[in-house]
């Protein structure tokens, strides 16, 4: 018996089924309402469905739960939870899945080139089923990078009254009596290569650095894109930072599923919340935090989506107005429960209000201002948390924020770096071009690598890879073999958000469409100056145009199936890489 023919019978159990009126204005009437839909009952009927919810509004929960990945394998449950605060609500709950990729387990292989391509498909099919279904309200859950892109996404591209949920961080694991994520892992790859550590004790990091499930605990992507939830309104304030297997994820859950309904009362759809000051509001949050640099990526897809006009420029705009706060991996010690324990997003999200760095009247999901929310939240006092997590805005860890937009003769339409360390980082050295991740990498492991080097990874962008993979094998390679501060390492592709170092990404226009990245030989001098936000290779501009004039496109790595159809649709890193075609520009 299914879930809800059990939850049925309890109802007949329990005095009978009621017959009230559907809500007005409802989509799913279209398949619930009148005789000629009787066939449609019938269908809902075989499910477990009774009068009373085929009269109620009727929710979306898609939920991409897998075992393929501990980001996403309690989803279930959190699910479960969720509908439990729809169906108290008076809603229909209607669960579906979708797809997720695990970016831990597929990194530094060919399949991380479906990492991207993922978060396209997740907003496609959550539109499919919602728009072929005729649903009237969405739950989005998520848990794994990029399915929480993928489902805010889709609820700002059906512009249903939707929640975002969340499905939690997990917790640190303890190595040597010191707590430990899978970024220590990672780069104890690179020690070992370098002989700075033993095979054994990796071995031992491995079997200690995730103790269960939830997405990865600092502030990498998912963590990220999690706070942005909060901050940019389409989840609630307090959300975004409970511990995957706590008690509070599964509270979290059931007040998701409660608060949809009042969204479809209320009629609050994403384009009630989303404008040009929520956008500027999260990024303001990225840049305090630490965050990493996948979330321009999605912020960029997502106001693509809205229809809100942001740039490149808008990043380093803000970034330079906003400090560093957050002492969080990977470029700091803590992870996202030290902050939950401290009272989560909206201590900061506090601190730069009370700064005048958040637009404190943008709306959020529950129909009250950023301001009014947090004034409703019982949160600890400031003096009481501990400087070492989050710092004053006056006595910051930076004065600007983390995230920077390079340009130069390199990168004429921009690049991206998170500093985790140096904010005054100046380097120049000699270009070790790579076609490709997996040659990178061997020459990392192989010990070639310099002090002063400068790695060029090319044809690795959304359009060249495709799917712009991340290369966290290679940045903690880097930093593993004792090169974190003077070797840097450009590419068209992407970074995890444990990437850490001076390595620049998004770079466009990507090698693949023939961008000046194309024309690098091994040997020019690359120069990388954050303060200047420039990077540069010592070509004038004649010797670039003759380099690439003499350039000719690659042929493409894949020819049919899913990485050839998203591949050629994908747009420029500069625009968010979308492949939505109502939205690509000129």
């Amino acid at each position: 018996m299914s879930q809800q023919q059990e939850r049925s019978e309890e109802r007949d159990e329990q005095g009978g089924i009621g017959k009230p009126e559907k809500a007005e204005g409802l989509r799913s009437r279209e398949v619930t309402e009148g005789y000629e839909r009787a066939p449609h009952r019938a269908m809902f009927r075989a499910m477990g469905f009774d009068d009373e919810d085929l009269a109620s509004p009727m929710v979306g929960v898609p939920n991409p739960a897998a075992d393929i990945t501990p980001c996403n394998v309690h989803l279930d449950d959190v699910a479960a939870s969720a509908i439990e605060g729809i169906e108290t609500a008076g809603g229909m709950p209607i669960e579906f899945g979708t797809v997720t990729i695990s970016d831990a387990i597929s990194m530094g292989t060919e399949g991380m080139k479906a990492s991207l391509i993922s978060r396209e498909v997740i907003a496609d099919s959550v539109e499919l089923v919602s728009f072929g279904e005729r649903m009237d309200a969405l739950v989005t859950v998520a848990g794994c990078d990029k399915n929480l892109p993928g489902m805010m996404m889709a609820a700002i591209r059906t512009d249903l009254p939707s929640v975002f949920l969340y499905g939690g961080s997990i917790m640190p694991g303890e190595h040597e009596g010191r707590e430990i994520t899978g970024q220590q892992v990672i780069e104890g790859v690179g020690a070992v290569a370098s002989g700075d550590m033993s095979e054994a004790e990796l071995g031992e990091m491995e079997r200690n650095a995730c103790p269960g499930a939830g997405s990865c605990g600092g502030m990498f992507t998912a963590n990220t894109m999690a706070s942005i939830s909060e901050t940019i309104g389409l989840a609630p304030l307090g959300s975004a930072s409970a511990p995957a297997e706590d008690e509070e994820r599964y509270d979290v859950a059931r007040e998701a599923g409660e608060l949809v309904l009042d969204c479809v009362e209320n009629d609050r759809k994403p384009s009630d919340i989303l404008t040009r000051e929520s956008f500027e509001n999260a990024i303001t949050m990225q840049v305090a935090l630490g965050g990493s640099t996948n979330g321009v990526l999605h912020l960029l897809a997502m106001a693509r989506e809205a229809g809100v006009d942001l740039e490149l420029d808008d990043f380093d705009r803000i970034t330079r107005r906003t400090p560093k706060l957050a002492n969080l991996q990977p470029g700091g010690s803590h992870v996202m429960n030290d902050l939950h324990e401290s009272g989560g997003v909206p201590v900061v999200l506090r601190r730069l209000l009370e700064a005048g760095l958040i637009h404190g009247d943008a709306m959020t999901v529950t129909g009250r201002t950023i301001a009014e929310e947090l004034g409703t939240l019982d949160l600890p006092d400031d003096e009481t948390i501990d400087p070492d997590l989050v710092r004053p805005v006056e006595d910051p860890i930076h004065e600007e924020g983390a995230i920077k937009v390079l340009r130069g003769n390199l990168a004429p339409d921009g690049a991206v770096l998170k500093v985790t360390g140096d904010d005054k980082f100046h380097h120049e050295g000699p270009a070790r071009v790579f076609e490709v991740e997996e040659d990178a990498m061997r020459y990392v492991q192989e010990g070639e690598i310099e002090s002063g080097d400068v790695i060029v990874i090319r044809n690795e962008g959304p359009q060249g890879g495709p799917g712009m993979r991340e290369m966290l094998g290679v940045t903690a390679a880097v930093v593993g073999a004792g090169h974190e501060d003077d070797v840097a390492l450009i590419t068209d592709g992407r970074f995890s958000g444990a990437t850490r170092g001076p390595m620049i990404g998004h770079v466009a226009p990507e090698a693949f469409v023939g961008g000046p990245i194309a024309a690098v030989e091994d040997g020019d001098t690359i120069t990388v100056d954050v303060p200047e936000r420039s990077v540069s290779v010592d070509l004038s501009d004649a010797e670039l145009e003759e380099r690439l004039g003499d350039w000719e496109p690659p042929e493409p790595n894949y020819t049919s199936g899913v990485l050839a159809k998203y591949g050629a649709a994908f747009d420029s890193p500069a625009e968010g890489a979308v492949t939505n075609p109502g939205i690509k520009r000129d």
